[in-house]
């Protein structure tokens, strides 16, 4: 009997999966605990709709994750910090206040996490950072960190 399971099944498959059981399994353990539905035309018809659903949703995340790493691309961020005595910024820079100037200077709303950051940058200089935007999509984000005057 071929069913398509609601919920993960230890040892059968996943949700969403259309897999073949007995017809006593799929009675007696399956249908009472609701843990798949019978595969009859209207459940695959649901099954289809929602595997479509999910790929036009995957392929418009995608597209809109390349259009903001086309975007962040072209774009130079500057941070500006203070200095001692001996020409070093005091504390460093991170991903929460890379994420926080690039909100209030271009207005892109990027989440911290997303910037890939190795150690918190303790230097001057122009470096150039990868986020990690969506599945496989990465977008380079150049950032200049200059003396506050």
């Amino acid at each position: 009997m071929k069913v398509i399971l609601t919920q993960d099944v230890k040892s059968q498959g996943k949700k969403g999966e259309m897999i073949d059981v007995s017809e006593g399994y799929a009675r007696n353990y399956l249908f009472p605990k609701k843990l798949a539905v019978e595969a009859d035309a209207k459940a695959l018809n649901e099954l289809k709709n929602r595997e479509a659903a999910q790929k036009f949703r995957i392929e418009t995340e995608t597209a809109e994750a390349k259009a903001l790493a086309d975007r962040l691309s072209g774009l130079s961020l500057t941070l500006e910090l203070t200095a001692g005595g001996d020409g070093k910024p005091y504390g460093s820079v991170t991903s929460k206040e890379i994420a926080e100037t690039l909100e209030k200077s271009h207005g892109i709303l990027l989440d911290k996490r997303k910037i890939l950051l190795d150690k918190p940058i303790r230097a001057f200089g122009a470096y150039t950072l990868d986020a990690k935007l969506y599945g496989g999509v990465v977008g380079k984000l150049h950032l200049i960190v200059t003396e506050k005057k």
